[in-house]
């Protein structure tokens, strides 16, 4: 079975035009398909529109949100209502092609475990087309996980994936560094981008800003979340040594006679490193016992290793 996600907030005009697109894929195909819309706390009659498709078809599944929660809160909740061997999400806003989703599927049989879309030609305003290519390219340099687009809303995934990764807040914009850092094979694939027929972009330009701080947390959880100590360490030993030269620097001049010392900016600044490294240390000590405790947790107090099989 094919698992199809799809977030929605107020897209009651797409619907049904999006369904039908899908079930002539799906029926070309000749999948065996279930589609979960999660209605996002719209405030049209996008709640009405899926409601209609599911009293037709019982491949149709739903689930309505009491009031707004993002994009990765539907993702999480479509992702653990999913019963295929594989899963694929979909915007709402018609602007993914589902016609491109079989190419994408045939991908994920070359041994990936993730496959993104990757829209090469975009049919979006140009304010959100360049900061978007500028932050998926910060992406990579800062993850090392190099796509040109991160956060396209057409993925397939083979259903370990997204049993595995956690996703919340707005970390919808990097499963693909969530899945890379779990051991899953990433790659994309150019799709078919189509401008938007219905409605407007639900994002802003503060989006940009979350996004950033939130590739920090993304960068520190996946690289230090089980080993906090080497980086707040690392962080408390440059400061203390830092620390340390300034004041042996002091305690020279002071023995040379090159007085008086106590009115020199660096005297500020070296006990101020010294106690910022001895709190980052602190810190990260703390943290580490923290993480000892908790094992390394993921979802639902998952250990923090990913098994791809096993032989019994």
């Amino acid at each position: 079975m094919i698992s199809i996600v799809i977030p929605a907030y107020n897209e009651a005009e797409s619907i049904p035009r999006l369904y039908q697109e899908i079930e002539a894929t799906a029926s070309a195909s000749e999948w065996d398909i279930e589609v979960i819309f999660v209605d996002d706390g719209s405030t049209d009659g996008t709640w009405a529109a899926i409601g209609a498709l599911a009293e037709r078809d019982p491949r149709v599944r739903a689930i309505r949100f009491r009031r707004n929660f993002g994009k990765a809160a539907a993702l999480d909740a479509g992702f653990k209502e999913a019963r295929g061997d594989r899963v694929v999400t979909l915007d709402a806003d018609l602007q993914d092609n589902p016609a491109g989703v079989p190419r994408l599927l045939g991908k994920l049989e070359e041994g990936y475990d993730l496959v993104v879309g990757w829209k090469r030609r975009r049919f979006d305003p140009w304010h959100k087309v360049i900061p978007s290519r500028i932050f998926n390219w910060m992406i990579g340099v800062v993850s090392g996980v190099r796509l040109h687009d991160h956060n396209c809303g057409l993925k397939c995934y083979r259903a370990a994936v997204v049993r595995e990764i956690r996703v919340y807040g707005e970390m919808h914009r990097f499963i693909t560094l969530l899945a890379d850092a779990r051991g899953f094979r990433v790659t994309e694939m150019e799709v078919h981008h189509r401008p938007r027929s219905f409605g407007r972009s639900k994002y802003g330009a503060g989006r940009f800003i979350k996004g950033f701080l939130d590739l920090l947390t993304v960068s520190f959880l996946t690289g230090y979340a089980e080993r906090p100590l080497h980086f707040l360490g690392v962080c408390g030993l440059l400061a203390l040594a830092a620390g340390l030269a300034g004041l042996s620097y002091l305690a020279g001049l002071w023995t040379l006679g090159f007085r008086p010392i106590g009115n020199r900016p660096v005297l500020i600044y070296s006990a101020a490193a010294l106690l910022l490294g001895a709190q980052m240390l602190s810190v990260g000590i703390l943290a580490e016992l923290i993480a000892s405790r908790v094992g390394g947790g993921d979802r639902n107090g998952d250990s923090g290793y990913s098994i791809e099989r096993r032989l019994q």
